[in-house]
């Protein structure tokens, strides 16, 4: 039994990864680590875990809880793990950190694009970055795990076979994003206030937004060679969801069976990808609540464009789901074990 901790635990992910483990077989959840909310019942936080749960929140303290724990989930804001990571802890426990402070190997870029001082740069190259489907090999040796982000698992997924295949012209490449407000966190904000976000959408973030550089470096690595590209988010008024649609120039000559094989080649054998057939077009109805993603694709002969879409749960494969889809990676667990839910509709 795999003894995890979650620290960050009241916060949206850091819930979803608890209400993950709690009927986890192969695992066992000994620590709620939350500063905000330490000493109190986790129940009383979240009434959904009334009867599920009578733990108490304790603290945040890393190196405490890397003495108790086989794995330790960091569910907290940037620059909190980076602050608090030292050879000391890595050699007792696992890290699965959310937080964006090792998915990007260039730490002059995280500093550009986070605004902070990274404070233990001297881990970055042996981060793994965890996007199952694509790295399970180094995930499965790996002390450190960079969990993606939520924008960035969606795009990456339903860009990558593309740009690895060499079927699209990189430079190309236009995203236009849309998530739910649970993407934003659980903090108190003025902008994710109900009547501010209902009957509403908005563009954010624009040509600034921080999962920018994270989906160009591993499309850089996807193709071999660096990627710019153009992301724009979206806040849609609904909890849950990630709607990603992509844009590329096709390569002059590539046409959709190409297309279709590159996709099946890359995720053919994937349980947690569903290839949509053509004509059809992933929903976020239709992954909600679940670790799928689901990815659907046109041609656009006459402008020779394609057009793939994507769609994730961003607090369970943009988050939580995912993390725990390591967990399972890192200690030999099937792949599917506690995070095989069927999405939830209505």
């Amino acid at each position: 039994m795999i003894k995890a901790a979650v620290i960050g635990s009241t916060g949206y992910a850091g819930q979803e990864i608890v209400k993950l483990l709690l009927r986890h077989p192969g695992a066992e959840l000994i620590w709620y680590g939350s500063k905000s909310y330490k000493g109190e019942k986790y129940s009383e936080i979240y009434a959904n875990m009334n009867g599920l749960t009578d733990a108490y929140c304790s603290g945040d303290q890393l190196a405490e809880v890397a003495d108790q724990a086989d794995v330790i989930f960091t569910a907290t804001p940037q620059g909190y793990c980076a602050s608090l990571m030292n050879e000391d802890i890595l050699t007792k426990t696992r890290i699965i950190d959310l937080s964006a402070d090792f998915r990007i190997k260039d730490v002059a870029v995280y500093e550009k694009w986070y605004g902070i001082e990274h404070k233990s740069p001297q881990f970055i190259p042996e981060a793994v970055y965890g996007l199952c489907e694509l790295a399970r090999d180094n995930i499965k040796k790996a002390r450190l795990v960079a969990n993606p982000g939520c924008y960035t698992t969606c795009s990456i997924l339903t860009l990558y076979p593309l740009a690895a295949e060499g079927l699209i012209d990189t430079g190309s490449i236009i995203i236009d994003a849309k998530s739910g407000t649970s993407g934003a966190g659980r903090s108190a904000k003025t902008a994710n206030l109900f009547c501010e976000v209902n009957e509403n959408i908005k563009a954010y973030g624009v040509g600034t937004h921080r999962h920018t550089p994270e989906i160009e470096e591993q499309l850089g690595y996807a193709c071999g060679h660096d990627v710019t590209l153009t992301f724009t988010p979206h806040l849609v008024p609904m909890n849950r969801g990630i709607l990603a649609t992509t844009y590329s120039q096709l390569v002059p000559g590539v046409t959709g069976a190409e297309v279709r094989a590159a996709y099946d080649k890359y995720y053919g054998e994937e349980y947690f990808i569903r290839l949509l057939p053509d004509g059809t077009f992933p929903e976020t109805r239709w992954v909600e609540g679940s670790n799928f993603t689901d990815i659907g694709f046109r041609v656009d002969e006459r402008t020779g464009l394609i057009v793939a879409i994507g769609a994730i749960d961003n607090l369970v494969k943009g988050a939580a789901g995912q993390a725990v889809q390591n967990m399972n990676i890192m200690f030999g667990l099937p792949e599917t074990e506690g995070i095989d839910q069927v999405p939830m509709f209505p």
